[in-house]
């Protein structure tokens, strides 16, 4: 298995959650694609914090429908909330659909430091994640990491 230490992926991990009130203005927000960490097709706003430094930040993540992240863990606590959309959560050290809970709208739910666990966008995900940084993540299948994977051809 391999860490992933990324300055950028400020993402999961343990923190107070935001409420929507919190988040002003989506719009506003620095957007750009997600740290190569995850899968391709992802994008990203820091909404506070730096999930490179030893303190605590807050991320926002879009999904497009069907997006999938595998197994993965982290070394601390991640709390997740869900803007809109459906965010798919297994446990476990294989993707598997079926052993899903589903996560709407509101809904938040934290996630233990090293548990194995997996998540798929049904629909157009939005969620928010918030944790303690720096941020790590291991994917349970080395092969699995986005950063090891060969780039697909484009077509046209």
């Amino acid at each position: 298995m391999r860490v992933l230490s990324l300055p950028l992926y400020m993402l999961l991990v343990a923190a107070p959650i935001l409420s929507s009130q919190s988040v002003r203005n989506e719009a506003s927000l620095p957007w750009g694609p997600a740290p190569a960490v995850f899968p391709w097709g992802a994008r990203m706003a820091v909404v506070s914090g730096d999930p490179a430094k030893a303190a605590e930040f807050t991320v926002m993540l879009t999904f497009p429908d069907g997006y999938q992240i595998p197994p993965h863990f982290h070394p601390t606590d991640e709390t997740v909330t869900v803007k809109s959309g459906m965010l798919l959560v297994g446990m476990g050290d294989t993707l598997d659909r079926s052993k899903t809970s589903p996560m709407t709208g509101g809904a938040t739910g934290t996630i233990p430091a090293q548990a194995h666990h997996f998540a798929i966008a049904s629909g157009d995900t939005k969620i928010i994640i918030s944790a303690m940084g720096p941020f790590a993540m291991t994917y349970v299948n080395p092969a699995d990491d986005p950063q090891t994977q060969k780039p697909k051809p484009h077509r046209r």
